[in-house]
Parts: structure tokens; C-alpha cells; sequence
């Protein structure tokens, strides 16, 4: 069984787990647009010289409306990248259409000599498994079914001995194309799980597992930076009286409060929130597409009940008390430090609060 889950996992999953797959399929996919969209401008500036020299040569002049037909393509293809979104599905479906075209580009060089055996097809079978990061299952099919495509478009143009040939050989590479797109497929795949790893180490509090500080910085730039971000909402949370409880009780404890409040946030709020601690006894969360200053309280004073509930000081009945600064974007803010420095007015007048400890930015 286990030998069993190894090749369905390098076969469907790129060698790693589906779960551990999903995560990493957006970075294969952006991956797989940046090269195909570079060899895009190459295949126009190829079909396109083909096609110029058609004019010259009476043997490419037999294809020079293919050739026109696949420089047209390219700039097309060139053209549609440019609107597509890097991790689309739309992206890999014409990624997949562009090696049609290739495979097909090498029946027509074959069948230009049919007295020869299949070079330049036979070059597509091993060269593109190369370029493309996917389920290897759907690499397979492809290679399949242009296989297929080829031997049955050569075998009523070529010599009966010089189609064995080819059948030989096109049967033997298929099998080396699919093999080859498997183990390019692992590496490149894991690859990205140790880049992943590392850039989750780089982005990670050691004390809370939450964001650190830099994550935080970038990822609320990220999302202010779009065009269509006109909406969200910061808070600024700071544990009250943070310093007495490391004097009283020990730096071991008040680690052990950051450590569990951090706790206490990463299950109460989920991706969509942008989560982190900021330094210190400060934590940070952002909400996208928020702007109810109504509904921002109403969290405001679940989190501040949650905490009392959840973080309980050693010898007390009672939990830690929690200080909330809210900044909900205007559509003014353009980065991080807009929108912080709002969040961070608001929490210190909100330690003034001593009824509520919330205060809403104005």
C-alpha cells in the first residue's frame, strides 16, 4: 500500500502530500506563467522567421500558412497573458494549447520528410515536460494523445519501414517524456516547499506562531496597494499592565501570556484576517473589505471578554485585560503606516477607557 501511495502521490501530487500540493499550486502556476510567457516571445520571433523565410525556400513555403497561422497565435498568446492572472487556470489551459502547437509544429517538420525518422517531434516529447510544473497525470495525457496524433497522421505519409521506426521511437520517448516530467516536477516542487518553509520561518513569531512585524508591514501594503482596496479595519491591541505582571510574576510567565494570547487569536480569526504580533506585548488585526465602525466594536469586545476568559494570571480568578485601538480605512490610507498611526492614537486613548478599553479612531 505504501508503495502504492508513493506512486500515486508523484504521479498526481508532484511527489508530496495533496494537502502540502494545494498550498504550493499557486506558486507553480505563477511559475509556470513567467517561463511560458518568455517562450512565447520566443516562439513568435521562431514562427515568425519561419514564415519570412518561407518566401525564400520552396520547401518552407509548403507550410507557410501554418507558420502564419502560429505567429499569429503567439502574439495572440502573448497578448492574453497580459490579462490573465498569473495563477489562473485560464494561464495553464493556453500554457497546454501553446505545446499542442508544438507538437504540432513537429508533425509538420516530419511529414516536410518523410523519408527521415522524427527528430524534431521526438525533441518536443522530452524538451516541454521540462517547462511545466503540474499534476504530472495531465503532462501524461498530453504527450499521449500527440503521440497518438503523430503516429496516426504519419502512417499514410511515410514509408511503412521509416513509420516503424518512428513508432519505435516516439512509443520509447512518451514513456521517457512522462518519467522526465515526473522527477523534473519533484524537484522543482520541492523546490518551492523549502522556499516556502524558509519564508514562513522569515515571517513567523517565534513566541506566538503568528505574523512577525515584517509580515505584517507587507502584507497590509500588499492589500492597500490594490487599486480596489478601499476598505478595511485595523486593531491595535496592547495587554494592559503587561510590565507589572512580568515584575510580579516572572518573565517566564508573562512569555507564557504573549504566547497564549497569540494562541487565543490565531483560533479566533482565520486567513482572511491578517493577524500578527507587532513587538512586545502589541498584536495587530487586520480586516479586509471591513468599514463598519459598529461591527469592528462588537469584535473589539469579543476579543477583549475572550482574553479575560482564555489568558488567566497565575493566583487570579480573573484573566488579562486588553487595550483596542480601531482605524477603519477611509480609502486615504496608502500603506502601513497610514492606517498604524491612527490604530496606534486610538489604543493609546483607549487605555484611558478603563470601562470599555476601546476606542474608535475619528
Amino acid at each position: 500500500m505504501n508503495a502504492l501511495k508513493i506512486i500515486r502521490n508523484y504521479f498526481f501530487y508532484c511527489g508530496i502530500e495533496k494537502d502540502e500540493y494545494n498550498a504550493l499550486k499557486k506558486d507553480a502556476y505563477v511559475s509556470n506563467y513567467k517561463i511560458w510567457r518568455v517562450l512565447h516571445f520566443l516562439m513568435a520571433a521562431v514562427f515568425g522567421l519561419l514564415f519570412a523565410f518561407s518566401f525564400a525556400s520552396d520547401l518552407l513555403a509548403l507550410n507557410r500558412v501554418f507558420y502564419l497561422a502560429a505567429l499569429v497565435y503567439s502574439v495572440a498568446a502573448i497578448a492574453l497573458f497580459g490579462c490573465l492572472r498569473k495563477e489562473s487556470i485560464l494561464a495553464q489551459f493556453l500554457i497546454y494549447l501553446s505545446i499542442s502547437l508544438l507538437f504540432l509544429f513537429g508533425c509538420v517538420i516530419s511529414q516536410n520528410r518523410p523519408d527521415s525518422p522524427a527528430v524534431t517531434f521526438i525533441a518536443f516529447l522530452l524538451i516541454t515536460p521540462m517547462f511545466m510544473i503540474d499534476k504530472p497525470f495531465f503532462m501524461a495525457f498530453e504527450l499521449i494523445a500527440a503521440s497518438a496524433v503523430f503516429l496516426g497522421w504519419m502512417h499514410g505519409v511515410k514509408p511503412p519501414e521509416v513509420w516503424q521506426i518512428d513508432f519505435g521511437n516516439v512509443v520509447t520517448f512518451t514513456v521517457v517524456g512522462i518519467f522526465l516530467n515526473i522527477i523534473a516536477n519533484a524537484i522543482r516542487i520541492k523546490e518551492f516547499v523549502l522556499t516556502r518553509e524558509i519564508n514562513v520561518q522569515k515571517d513567523t513569531d517565534e513566541m506566538t506562531g503568528l505574523k512577525n512585524k515584517g509580515a505584517l508591514t507587507r502584507e497590509i501594503n500588499e492589500y492597500l496597494a490594490h487599486a480596489s482596496a478601499g476598505k478595511g479595519v485595523m486593531f491595535l491591541l496592547d495587554i494592559d499592565r503587561f510590565k507589572s505582571i512580568n515584575d510580579t510574576y516572572g518573565h517566564d510567565v508573562g512569555d507564557s501570556v504573549i504566547s497564549r494570547f497569540g494562541s487565543f487569536l490565531r483560533d479566533r480569526f482565520t486567513d482572511r484576517e491578517i493577524v500578527g504580533r507587532f513587538g512586545g506585548d502589541e498584536f495587530i488585526v487586520f480586516f479586509r473589505d471591513g468599514d463598519s465602525p459598529e461591527e469592528a466594536c462588537r469584535i473589539a469586545e469579543g476579543i477583549i471578554s475572550g482574553a479575560a476568559e482564555n489568558v488567566v494570571l497565575p493566583d487570579r480568578k480573573e484573566g488579562i485585560s486588553v487595550s483596542i485601538g480601531i482605524a477603519v480605512c477611509d480609502g486615504s490610507e496608502k500603506n502601513y503606516s497610514d492606517v498604524f498611526k491612527k490604530a496606534d492614537t486610538a489604543m493609546y486613548r483607549s487605555k484611558a477607557d478603563l470601562d470599555r478599553r476601546i476606542h474608535l479612531y475619528e
